[in-house]
């Protein structure tokens, strides 16, 4: 018997209908990894761990988690974690929500070359802003942002763009002064996109000529991709600015720590058809349902593994982790304004479990007195978990 909540999670889809999928198509190591450790997570697969009441002797035992940064039961805490470290590290102003996306005549030459491929997106979208900001018909001013790639779309189809918080405003040429954007505006955004457009296709193009990156079969050169990428003019979205930083970033961090689709969006299985919920785009309510067979939906999920070890939230510009003691701490220093003092970082996963809801988790369940302790070492006769 496994530890959770839901009805119907991702790890019980996987465990159903994964020995059929993986005899029918090969994974890479990174995939394999992941649908392990998803299909493990809060089994006996993985160990468990177990703790003793100091007051009446209750012993509770839990199942370890995977701790892979594609489960769905594994990001809370870290994405808590990060929310509150960013809160205290980003200058305390206004900040826009940026997307950055790419045409799907683009999607099959990125999966083939991810890693390469989603690095030249970060580059590209930050070189835009960075010189679409430094225009002084635009802002005028150094500026910088927090990044965050995604690869889906609400239906777990293949759509690979970046997230971007983004200041309303940046440092002078001289680093003397905080150039205020205006309220509800920061740049424009076709000449943003036209800007974005053009230099991740020269990016793309130096790529293919060192052979860095290789085309899709379906195209001959690098100059019929070229001609499919401008037939359709880039959009660039820019969000009204949040009230607040500490809005935007909780905003954002919804997006950090996501994975292609979370156990509650999952509604049914009926014998290999798998519904889930996906939002509206007209309303933004997840009031929509699709329904798709086991395999295609194993498949779809499968496409959002990240490559191992490549980095999905990155820092650009002024809130660049190297211009943290220069240029950050001169935002500060200039738009002296009271900031935000993070609490969680370095805080084990149960505090911070506890300071985020308000409950004790090592309390004793049984005389509501006690705390329950690990215990360092089990007898073999002890009853094992389910």
């Amino acid at each position: 018997m496994e530890n959770k909540r839901q009805n119907i999670e991702l790890a019980d889809i996987f465990n159903r209908y994964g020995g059929d999928f993986l005899k029918e198509h090969h994974l890479c190591s990174v995939q394999s990894k992941a649908f392990e450790a998803i299909v493990s997570c809060r089994t006996a697969a993985l160990s468990y761990h177990a703790n003793e009441c100091d007051s009446c002797g209750h012993v509770k035992y839990s199942y370890n988690s995977c701790r892979n940064r594609h489960c769905p039961k594994c990001q809370f805490v870290k994405q808590a974690q990060w929310v509150d470290k960013l809160k205290a590290n980003l200058p305390p102003t206004r900040y826009f929500h940026v997307v950055f996306t790419i045409p799907q005549c683009l999607h099959k030459t990125f999966y083939i070359n991810q890693a390469d491929s989603y690095a030249l997106l970060f580059k590209a979208a930050a070189e835009a802003l960075k010189n679409c900001a430094a225009n002084p018909k635009f802002l005028g001013a150094q500026t910088g942002a927090v990044a965050v790639l995604h690869t889906w779309g609400q239906t777990l189809t293949y759509h690979p763009h970046i997230h971007m918080i983004v200041p309303a405003g940046g440092l002078s040429d001289d680093d003397m002064e905080w150039v205020p954007s205006q309220k509800k505006f920061l740049l424009p955004v076709k000449v943003l996109s036209a800007l974005f457009r053009g230099i991740l296709c020269k990016y793309l193009q130096k790529a293919v000529t060192k052979n860095q990156i290789s085309l899709a079969d379906d195209l001959d050169s690098f100059d019929e991709l070229k001609k499919q990428i401008y037939l359709k003019n880039w959009n660039v979205y820019c969000k009204k600015p949040f009230a607040t930083p500490e809005r935007v970033i909780e905003y954002l961090g919804k997006y950090t720590h996501r994975v292609a689709i979370s156990n509650h969006r999952i509604m049914a299985d009926d014998n290999g058809r798998i519904t889930f919920r996906y939002k509206d785009s007209q309303t933004g309510i997840f009031n929509k349902l699709i329904t798709l067979d086991a395999t295609e939906f194993i498949m779809r999920f499968l496409m959002h593994i990240l490559p191992c070890g490549f980095y999905k939230i990155r820092y650009f510009g002024i809130l660049a982790q190297s211009n943290a003691q220069s240029k950050a701490a001169l935002c500060f220093d200039l738009l002296e304004t009271q900031t935000f003092l993070g609490v969680l970082e370095g805080l084990p996963a149960i505090d911070v479990w506890r300071m985020i809801s308000g409950n004790d988790p090592l309390c004793c369940p049984v005389c509501k007195k006690g705390k329950m302790i690990p215990m360092t070492a089990l007898s073999e006769k002890k009853k094992q978990p389910g």
